[in-house]
């Protein structure tokens, strides 16, 4: 039987929701004998502020790398251990009484995104902007459909580059050493529109 992620992702955001968590991305990978169901997770926005507050506040039991600068609050999800117990306790109860994963027995897992997360809804390009970032397009830029760069704006339009109504981002191309054909462009930056992405994720920087 198939399994409709939609669904799955909308009653985990639900669950999520009542932790004071974001559901970051949902996936289902496995054979038939041995499905994985993983959900990643962060705190909410409410959450991340008051990340923010305990690091003006220079909390000493915060992780050495928020003490010393190395990450920022974005770039970690903030959840623990004792959240997603929580989380698939609650959770897994939801799947079963409403019948989300049909078919048999599977593995629910919880955890965070990690530093490499995935980037999939338009307020994550605007909250992630000087991160590093990995883009895949599904239709080619200047013949090119991988780009590397740092994000340096999120454009609720991009009427400046002739293409008005669509959001977008732009891309500093000199922050990564880019492949042969990102190269030959010439180019400094790009610009993408964000119906044109087929993927994208964040590069660590530590």
């Amino acid at each position: 039987m198939a399994v409709a992620l939609d669904a799955i992702r909308g009653a985990a955001q639900r669950v999520a929701a009542s932790h004071g968590l974001d559901v970051v991305d949902v996936e289902f990978a496995g054979s038939a004998k041995d499905r994985i169901l993983r959900v990643f997770l962060e705190k909410n926005a409410e959450g991340r502020e008051r990340l923010k507050s305990e690091i003006a506040a220079g909390g000493d039991e915060l992780p050495e790398a928020l003490r010393e600068g190395t990450l920022s609050p974005e770039q970690l999800s903030g959840i623990t251990h004792e959240d997603c117990t929580e989380f698939s306790r609650d959770f897994g109860v939801l799947l079963d009484v409403e019948d989300l994963v049909p078919g048999g027995e599977y593995t629910l897992e919880a955890s965070s995104p990690g530093l490499d997360r995935k980037l999939t809804k338009a307020e994550e390009f605007g909250r992630f902007i000087g991160s590093l970032v990995k883009i895949q397009t599904f239709e080619p830029i200047r013949n090119n459909r991988h780009w590397q760069g740092r994000l340096t704006a999120f454009h609720p339009d991009l009427s400046e580059t002739g293409n008005p109504g669509a959001p977008g981002i732009t891309v500093d191309l000199a922050a990564v050493k880019q492949n042969s054909k990102s190269r030959k462009t010439g180019v400094a930056t790009v610009d993408i529109a964000l119906s044109n992405i087929e993927k994208a994720q964040l590069i660590p920087e530590i």
